[in-house]
């Protein structure tokens, strides 16, 4: 059984994750604003809230989560910050800008990888095991 998220401590991961976070977190709302005031909020409510409330026990370096979640929902988490990041960047900047974000996104999605694997074998919250 893995104890221990083996990329938490990797800053150069977490960098490039943040990176696409903070891509996602301006351009999503800024696309999304012209169309509609209440969906951009709603957009960085959801891209900001949603990965700051939910969480795998032992992902986070510097503790806990509100609610333990699931690997493969903060899996999910991550995929929705680079999609959004991915579809704001080409809405938004120059084909150049956009290409690159997406290369960024794709790197990410490879970097993530052990993170991934480790999300996915993590074992279950406590409170979630079973008695026998």
């Amino acid at each position: 059984m893995i104890t221990a998220n083996p990329s938490r401590n990797d800053y150069a991961r977490g960098a490039l994750r943040f990176l696409t976070e903070l891509i996602a977190w301006v351009g999503a709302p800024w696309a999304l604003w012209p169309h509609s005031i209440p969906l951009a909020i709603g957009a960085l409510v959801l891209l900001i809230g949603l990965p700051a409330l939910f969480g795998t026990p032992g992902d986070r370096p510097g503790g806990g989560t509100l609610v333990p979640v699931p690997g493969v929902v903060t899996i999910l988490l991550v995929l929705m910050q680079l999609a959004a990041a991915t579809a704001a960047a080409w809405v938004l900047w120059p084909g150049w800008v956009a290409a690159a974000v997406t290369v960024l996104c794709l790197l990410v999605t490879g970097t993530e990888q052990p993170r991934w694997r480790w999300l996915i074998s993590a074992p279950p919250h406590p409170r979630r095991q079973q008695a026998p």
